[in-house]
């Protein structure tokens, strides 16, 4: 990630909007990278977001994995 790069703050996942599964890495280590058509981004309240892409979701920092899911990657704490 880099630093210099401001991290998009999504909020909460809002249940009635379209959003990828969020997993932390012990649960994404048993996943398959073949997710089909949607593999290549992921949802977040309805936005899309590219693999490798990171947000904030409250505290948690995400990361889009291949595969169209969300992966736990630690806090976001502002510098």
């Amino acid at each position: 990630m880099n630093k210099g790069h401001k991290l998009f703050q999504v909020g909460a996942q809002d249940p009635e909007q379209k959003n990828s599964a969020i997993m932390d890495n012990l649960e994404s280590d048993i996943l398959s990278a073949d997710a089909g058509p949607e593999g290549g981004y992921c949802y977040f309240n309805d936005k899309t977001f590219p693999t490798g892409e990171y947000v904030c979701s409250g505290n948690e920092l995400l990361r889009c994995e291949e595969g169209g899911y969300w992966v736990i990657e630690g806090d976001c704490i502002e510098p």
